[in-house]
């Protein structure tokens, strides 16, 4: 059993249960790696942390300690929830074969190897440029994303960041691959609109209660004024800066040849979440003034982008498109929701 068949359906297999993929998920050795490391990772931060995270990030400082730490595993299990809501409302669409959409295995890690080593280097990039022309280090967010931040980035760096981005990591990669791939290779086409919409909208809905009720209501201190303003200029900054960068480098690009060459869509979703993590490796709130700060700052990471990596790469495995992800699970929410009050100081809409 797999999170995501590689053949068009037969009866049985679109009445398989939610338990046996469960179970088949569970005896993964890559998932159970993961948890193991997961668990890791805590223990490594409650001995390091002693009580005290070091991090620029004023949005979540006013918490205690405790709910710090179970922050991101409390995102994870609604993530969860999201996998299997996603599978339930997908069970009965014919699942695109994106293994097919991949070229050949050797051809499919030379370019896995390529596309990784060209992020690799457009992050280097970011580090450098920011703090070239007098800003912090460009990462896939600009400082002060969801968490907040102690000094708010300049008008000039967002505007910066988020080209940067676009053009380091959407468009010529879109470009370069485009010229030998059809957007229904690169996952870019819709193979089920209804469906699709369905499921954008279903997870839109709950991941957005879910951060107002658990993390973030700030929005709704704005004014009729600053929503109406600041939230389609988040949109678009949001969707420029890091939500198409996003989308193509790691779900249009990368997904497909993860699955070519493991063969598992497990692992194919593991390794999406562990790309999306890496991508973040520099976040504004990062502290690396010591090694045990940069441990920390590392560790975190991968605790807070593990998850969401992982849901977008399931809901781009189950319907073939990666818009999917971007609209339910990216633009709208997180950043739509929580950095709306952020951009209107940024950008003095009042």
């Amino acid at each position: 059993m797999s999170i995501s068949d590689q053949s068009p359906p037969t009866n049985a297999a679109a009445a398989r249960s939610l338990g046996s993929v469960l179970r088949c998920v569970v005896g993964h050795r890559g998932v159970q790696s993961a948890a193991a490391l997961w668990v890791a990772g805590y223990l490594v931060v409650l001995w390091l942390a002693r009580g005290s995270l070091p991090f620029d990030r004023p949005a979540v400082a006013r918490f205690p300690f405790a709910v710090q730490m179970a922050a991101p595993t409390i995102t994870l299990i609604e993530i969860f929830v999201l996998m299997a809501l996603t599978f339930l409302l997908t069970r009965r669409r014919v699942i695109p074969d994106m293994s097919a959409r991949a070229p050949e295995r050797r051809v499919a890690l030379r370019e896995t190897i390529l596309v990784l080593g060209y992020g690799a280097f457009g992050q280097i990039g970011g580090w450098i440029l920011g703090p070239a022309l007098g800003y912090r280090a460009f990462s896939f967010h600009i400082a002060g994303t969801v968490f907040g931040c102690s000094a708010i980035p300049e008008r000039a760096e967002v505007w910066i960041w988020a080209l940067y981005n676009f053009m380091v990591f959407a468009v010529a990669p879109y470009v370069y691959f485009r010229r030998r791939y059809t957007n229904t290779e690169l996952n870019l086409r819709s193979a089920n609109r209804r469906n699709d919409a369905l499921l954008i909208l279903v997870v839109l809905v709950i991941e957005s209660a879910f951060e107002l009720a658990v993390f973030d209501k700030n929005i709704f201190r704005l004014s009729p004024h600053q929503v109406l303003l600041g939230a389609p200029l988040t949109f678009v900054i949001f969707f420029v800066g890091t939500v198409l960068p996003t989308m193509v480098l790691i779900y249009a690009i990368l997904l497909p040849r993860f699955l070519k060459l493991t063969g598992s869509p497990i692992s194919a979703v593991l390794l999406g979440g562990l790309t999306y993590a890496a991508m973040h490796v520099v976040e504004g709130w990062s502290v690396f003034d010591s090694p045990r700060n940069t441990v920390l700052s590392l560790i975190f990471v991968l605790l807070q982008y593990f998850g969401p990596g992982m849901i977008k790469s399931v809901l781009t495995l189950r319907t073939g498109n990666a818009w999917v992800h971007a609209l339910s699970y990216h633009a709208v929410a997180p950043h739509v929701i929580v950095d709306t009050p952020l951009l209107t100081k940024i950008f003095g809409i009042t």
